[in-house]
């Protein structure tokens, strides 16, 4: 039997919108209809970010839970996983507890960003103040217990090696994770101090690493999203596609959907001998159970 691999859509983005290309979704019936269109192309999960009706980056409760339900209305089996990551808005300083309106929407899952993340306010010019996202040991204990408590697994995003031990030892270990403990390797984040670039030996390193009985998916930002999907293809691992972390389709052609970067990389898996999972298949391999 061919090994099941699953495909993690993320239709919008906490940076760039509609200015970067037209073809972002940004409202909840945007973002659903990006959403359906990518199941349809073979996507299990979709990890998304919300805005306001301005366009504007929101951790408002009442967008998310409209995402959710518009979603819902479009594919009703596919993996809903809200982002827990504070609204990137020029009008406010972030704090970490921002992002978790997105717990208790009605989500099966939630991404945990394993570490304390400095970014510059403007994207991608690189300047302006520093934001500082207080993602400490204590609160991913405490955010992981609350996700437990509330039946939400967590997509555990690792973004160097400091942040994996940390995710096994202090989340892992001590059985704060639902199902099997399930990582994605957060590769060229480059505005992110403490990222680290795309190449197959950072993978490795990160493969090398996984507890044994766990599962791992790749994602790689901008230029190196394909590359990094095709060497998670390559070590058996999961991926992750979609505008959030890149808007072209190859070099000086931007994409025209989402569902176009999920094609892609589907028909890439078939040739190397994979089965895309169904969202009930990728249940199953986590371990994690249907909400109805």
């Amino acid at each position: 039997m061919a090994k099941k691999i699953i495909i993690t859509v993320a239709p919008s983005s906490n940076f760039q919108g509609k200015e970067a290309n037209p073809a972002i979704p940004e409202q909840p019936e945007e973002v659903a209809q990006a959403t359906y269109d990518a199941y349809n192309a073979g996507a299990s999960i979709v990890h998304f970010h919300s805005r306001d009706r301005q366009g504007i980056p929101t951790n408002d409760r009442n967008v998310i839970i409209e995402t959710v339900q518009q979603i819902r209305r479009r594919c009703s089996d596919i993996i809903i996983q809200p982002s827990v990551a504070p609204a990137n808005r020029p009008d406010r300083i972030n704090t970490a507890d921002d992002g978790l309106s997105s717990l208790d929407v009605g989500a099966e899952m939630a991404s945990l960003d394993c570490g304390v993340v400095v970014i510059p306010s403007r994207v991608p010019d690189m300047e302006g103040p520093d934001r500082i996202i207080g993602w400490t040991r204590k609160w991913l204990v405490e955010t992981a217990t609350k996700m437990k408590a509330l039946g939400i697994k967590p997509e555990m995003e690792i973004f160097n090696d400091a942040q994996l031990e940390d995710a096994i030892n202090l989340l892992v270990k001590p059985g704060l994770i639902i199902g099997n403990p399930t990582f994605t390797f957060v590769m060229n984040m480059k505005t992110s101090q403490g990222g680290v670039e795309w190449s197959m030996e950072n993978l490795a390193h990160f493969v090398r690493k996984t507890p044994p009985g766990s599962m791992f998916g790749t994602m790689g930002v901008g230029a190196s999203q394909y590359f990094a999907t095709l060497g998670s293809l390559l070590y058996g691992g999961n991926i992750r596609v979609g505008f959030e972390d890149n808007i072209y389709y190859r070099k000086g052609e931007l994409a025209t959907s989402n569902a176009q970067l999920v094609e892609r990389i589907v028909k890439v898996a078939q040739d190397l001998g994979y089965e895309i999972a169904s969202p009930d298949e990728a249940r199953e391999m986590m371990g994690i159970t249907k909400r109805l």
